[in-house]
C-alpha cells in the first residue's frame, strides 16, 4: 500500500543527496514523522551512482535495531529522482553535541562512554547481520563512522545512521580497488591506504571518536585532506592522560587498543570494544544513562532554537525568570510569616501580564 510523503523542511545535504524532515501519511490517515533522503536530480541520470544508491537502500532495509536508524522504504519521485524514507530522530547528531559542550561545559566522561557503548551495539549488530533469506553473513562494514552519523534523540537514544558507504557481499556495485572512501579524519590506516577493510575499521573509527570526546580536541586533522590521510596512516596516538588528567591510564589503554595501527592488535569485534568500555564504567562508577543523554540533547535543542529565534527566546527567558522570581518571593513570605498567608484569591494573577509581554 503506497504512502503519501509530504516534505516539511530541509535538514541538510551534501554533494550527492539532501535530507528533509517530512510526514508519511497512509491511506487510513495515519501520520508519522520521517526523514527523506533524496538523490540530487542531476545524479538521477548517472546509472552507476543510482546503482550504488539502490545498493544502500537494499542493505539498509535489512537493518532493524534500536541503535540503528531504520529505513522504511525506497521510492522514486515523479521527476525521476530516488529517495529513501527513514526514521526521523528528533534531537541532534554527535557533532552538534560536541560543539555545544566545547562552548558551554566541561566534557563528561560517563556520558561520552555511554554514547560510545550504545553506538557500538548498533555497529556490532550490523557487522554480524545475516541475510534474512539465505542466513549467510552479510559482512557489513559501515566505513563512515563519524560524529555526524551518530544521531542522539531527545529521549536519550543513540542511533547510527547512513550506511551509504557500507559494503556487503550482497551488493551489486563494488568499490573500485584502491579508492579511499569515508571522511578522511575518521578513516582507519588500512582504509587510508586503499586496502580491504573489515569490522575492525569501524572499531578504529569509533576509537577516534572516543579519543576526541575524552581529549576534547581532534585526533587526525590537518590543513588539507592529503595531510590528514597521512596522519591516519601513521596512527600516532597522543596520551590521553597527558592531555586530560581526569582520564585514567586504564581508560587510555582501552582506547589505545581500539586505535592500534595493526588491525590484528585491535579489539576483534565492536562488541568487545563496547564491553571493555562498559567494564571500565562499572569498575570506576562512571555512571551515565539515557536520562543524562536526553537532558544534554535537550540543552542543544534549546540553544539551537534560541539561535534561530533570538527575540522570541529572550522574551521566553524573561517570562520564566520573572515567574521564578515571583514564586521565590511567595515562598519567602510563606516561610517568614506562616500565620499571615495571603488568601489564595488575592495572589497575583500573572496570566494577563504574561500574555501581554508575549504579545509585545
Amino acid at each position: 500500500m503506497q504512502n503519501k510523503y509530504t516534505v516539511l523542511e530541509r535538514l541538510g545535504g551534501g554533494g550527492q543527496a539532501e535530507v528533509f524532515r517530512g510526514m508519511s501519511e497512509s491511506l487510513q490517515g495515519y501520520k508519522k514523522a520521517v526523514a527523506i533522503k533524496r538523490v540530487l536530480p542531476h545524479l538521477s541520470n548517472n546509472e552507476r551512482f543510482v546503482a550504488m544508491f539502490l545498493d544502500e537502500a537494499r542493505l539498509s532495509l535489512f537493518l532493524q535495531h534500536a541503535n540503528v536508524v531504520q529505513v522504511f522504504a525506497v521510492s522514486k519521485a515523479d521527476d525521476g529522482s530516488y529517495f529513501l524514507v527513514m526514521e526521523f530522530v528528533d534531537g541532534c547528531d554527535l557533532k552538534e553535541l560536541v560543539a555545544y559542550h566545547r562552548a558551554h561545559r566541561a566534557s563528561d566522561i560517563g556520558l561520552a562512554l555511554h554514547i560510545m557503548i550504545e553506538a557500538a551495539k548498533g555497529l556490532h549488530y550490523a557487522h554480524t547481520l545475516e541475510h534474512p533469506y539465505t542466513g549467510k553473513p552479510l559482512h557489513i562494514v559501515h566505513r563512515d563512522v563519524s560524529p555526524p552519523n551518530i544521531m542522539l534523540s531527545k529521549n536519550g537514544e543513540v542511533k547510527v545512521v547512513d550506511f551509504g558507504l557500507a559494503k556487503a557481499q550482497s551488493q551489486l556495485e563494488n568499490t573500485d580497488e584502491g579508492v579511499v572512501k569515508g571522511k578522511f579524519s575518521y578513516l582507519s590506516p588500512e582504509a587510508a591506504s586503499g586496502h580491504d577493510v573489515d569490522a575492525r575499521a569501524d572499531v578504529f573509527a569509533l576509537g577516534i571518536i572516543t579519543w576526541e570526546l575524552l581529549a576534547n580536541r581532534r585526533l587526525f586533522a590537518a590543513d588539507d585532506p592529503y595531510a590528514t590521510v597521512q596522519l591516519v596512516r601513521e596512527a600516532r596516538i597522543p596520551s590521553l592522560p597527558a592531555i586530560s588528567p581526569n582520564v585514567s591510564p586504564d581508560l587510555d589503554a582501552i582506547v589505545r587498543k581500539a586505535l592500534a595501527r595493526d588491525p590484528k592488535v585491535r579489539f576483534p569485534t565492536m562488541a568487545e570494544y563496547g564491553d571493555a568500555l562498559a567494564d571500565f564504567m562499572f569498575s570506576n562508577e562512571a555512571k551515565a544513562t539515557a536520562r543524562d543523554l536526553a537532558a544534554a540533547v535537550r540543552e542543544v535543542k534549546i540553544a539551537r532554537e534560541r539561535a534561530a529565534n533570538p527575540k522570541e527566546s529572550l522574551v521566553h527567558a524573561l517570562v520564566v525568570d520573572e515567574l521564578a522570581r515571583m514564586m521565590s518571593m511567595i515562598e519567602d513570605e510563606v516561610i517568614a510569616k506562616p500565620a499571615e498567608l495571603t488568601p489564595a484569591k488575592e495572589l497575583v494573577d500573572t496570566t494577563d501580564w504574561t500574555k501581554n509581554l508575549l504579545d509585545d
